[in-house]
């Protein structure tokens, strides 16, 4: 089976994380489909001096084959990985492939649309070409793979190929494209009006079916954009009805839960001397503040999940009861605090969790990594985990929270890709496998969680859980998303335990190491007993890159 996944506007240095997380972890190959905000990025054999201008826009050094190229908003991007075998050849075969596809692609499209011309490869001269049977060819199309052997001694493809769709050809004026001085040209200055989102379409499934060998393609799409709906509707439920919710049938925020979604409240001393220990060290928990179903029976135990970074988030996801508002600067007595409870409680494992915090230059990162460092201080035996934000995807910020080497990084995808502007309009799905991607390359045991209820498919939970398995997560958590108020998204419906077993079986058949699956199951439910299952051989070698191709 081939992975086809449309992940709509993901930064580059984030994709580049992603496909490496996949070419080391993914068992399916995959063709990721998607744009980039505006970048210019040099290949390995590039010559920085073809960077005429950049207008201040972000420069990156690539690992890819090739010179300099644009990227931007309107550039239809496929990065597929697959297997290349080791043939010394078969680099070069991909290329030839991948130009050949998209060539078909444009051939479709375009047809016998006259003034246009033959569509091509350029003899002598990489990528896709218009006008090829004329005076002045252009281009239109850009290849550039690195081949890569990860640590099992597969290997495989990363980069690929772009297509001008509606860009700013201005902007190929600020550099040599390619090295080459040759004219770059799009499908809207050729006088097509496509969208983007066609093209993108047309593109990855063509690409993903020359490279499927006639095996099943499975997709999944991110919706974004505006939804097109007028009238007095909020902006959470346009979304959720541009993602195919039909919202008129939800359940009411008054109706009666079933048995199984009706958490037994405990009472007792162990109960109380959370809470005491919470409001001794002035402490924010996310049990609280979320108002989760198992707060009693966590503190029975003795472990509660501590939220750091103050207590006002800057976003406003449509699933989420912990406030919004301008947040109160970080309070720096707040990680000793945190470590005073943990010894406090005698915690084996702790589990700390953050508001976002896009106020902040690196999204919050300090704080949470001021509180690993507190803990280990104060109690060297404790393990920590910790729930993360994206911090916005800025890799500098992510590396000040890998560098203390958390026993577990937890980023939740929270959704399935089609629901994901819906669900969290400041987050994305590329973005948070990512995150995953990056923290396991780095020899961290990476966790997930996903919600289900707000409109969501098995199919579309299977290839959410097969995603994370493919950047190397161990622990994922499935629960019932459950309605805060009426402020906030309905619930389309309740799975059953029986769905949630169905799913847990799903998860493992994916390669995940461990599933918590259940109603009442949330992000830090069990999380001591699911770290200590999987905590072992973790570590990983870095992939090998071999070789650049153009």
């Amino acid at each position: 089976m081939l992975e086809l996944r449309f992940l709509g506007r993901v930064g580059y240095e984030e994709a580049v994380e992603l496909q490496r997380g996949l070419v080391e972890h993914a068992t399916n190959p995959y063709v990721l489909v998607l744009e980039h905000p505006e970048v210019i990025t040099i290949g390995r054999s590039g010559d920085p001096r073809h960077v005429l201008d950049d207008h201040d826009v972000h420069v990156v050094q690539s690992d890819r084959g090739g010179d300099v190229t644009w990227h931007g908003p309107g550039q239809v991007v496929c990065y597929p990985i697959v297997d290349l075998g080791d043939d010394p050849g078969a680099a070069t075969q991909h290329v030839h492939l991948l130009e050949a596809a998209l060539v078909s692609a444009l051939q479709h499209l375009i047809g016998s649309t006259p003034g246009i011309g033959k569509i091509g490869q350029l003899e002598g001269y990489p990528g896709v070409w218009v006008g090829i049977d004329g005076p002045n060819p252009a281009k239109i199309g850009a290849v550039g793979i690195r081949s890569v052997r990860n640590s099992s001694g597969r290997r495989r493809s990363m980069h690929g190929v772009s297509v001008n769709v509606d860009c700013d050809l201005a902007r190929f004026d600020t550099i040599v494209p390619c090295g080459l001085e040759r004219p770059v040209t799009s499908l809207r200055a050729l006088g097509m009006t496509t969208p983007v989102r066609e093209v993108a379409q047309l593109v990855g499934t063509q690409i993903a079916a020359a490279l499927s060998g006639g095996h099943e393609i499975r997709i999944a799409s991110v919706i974004e954009g505006s939804s097109g709906i007028e009238g007095k509707l909020s902006p959470q439920l346009k979304r959720l009805s541009q993602a195919g919710v039909d919202f008129g049938d939800a359940l009411s925020v008054r109706q009666r839960k079933p048995e199984w979604l009706r958490s037994m409240v405990r009472l007792g001393t162990e109960v109380g001397t959370t809470r005491s220990a919470v409001q001794a060290g002035r402490l924010v928990t996310v049990c609280e503040e979320a108002g989760c179903p198992n707060l009693s029976e966590c503190w029975s135990e003795g472990t509660a999940t501590f939220m750091v970074n103050g207590v006002d988030c800057t976003r406003r996801c449509g699933f989420c009861q912990v406030g919004t508002a301008k947040p109160a600067p970080l309070d720096e007595s707040e990680p000793l605090r945190v470590a005073t409870a943990v010894v406090q409680l005698r915690l084996a494992h702790a589990v700390v969790t953050c508001v976002a915090r896009d106020d902040l230059d690196d999204g919050g990162a300090e704080g949470v990594a001021a509180t690993i460092r507190a803990i280990r201080e104060a109690s060297p035996s404790t393990s920590v985990e910790v729930l993360i934000s994206d911090c916005k995807g800025d890799p500098a910020s992510l590396d000040r929270i890998f560098r203390e080497r958390p026993e577990v990084l937890n980023h939740n995808l929270e959704t399935v890709a089609r629901l994901q502007r819906a669900v969290r309009p400041s987050a994305g799905y590329g973005r948070s496998l990512a995150v995953l991607a990056a923290a396991k390359l780095r020899g961290l045991v990476t966790k997930s969680g996903i919600m289900v209820g707000l409109g969501e498919t098995e199919e579309e939970v299977a290839i959410a859980l097969t995603d994370l398995a493919a950047v190397g997560v161990s622990i994922v958590t499935i629960g019932q998303y459950l309605r805060p108020t009426a402020q906030h998204l309905p619930v389309a419906r309740y799975w059953s335990p029986e769905e949630f077993e169905t799913l847990k079986e799903v998860g493992m058949a994916a390669g995940l190491a461990h599933v918590e699956a259940s109603p009442l199951t949330r992000s830090s439910y069990h999380a001591g007993v699911a770290a200590s299952r999987v905590r072992q051989g973790t570590t990983l070698k870095a992939p090998v890159l071999l070789k650049e191709t153009r």
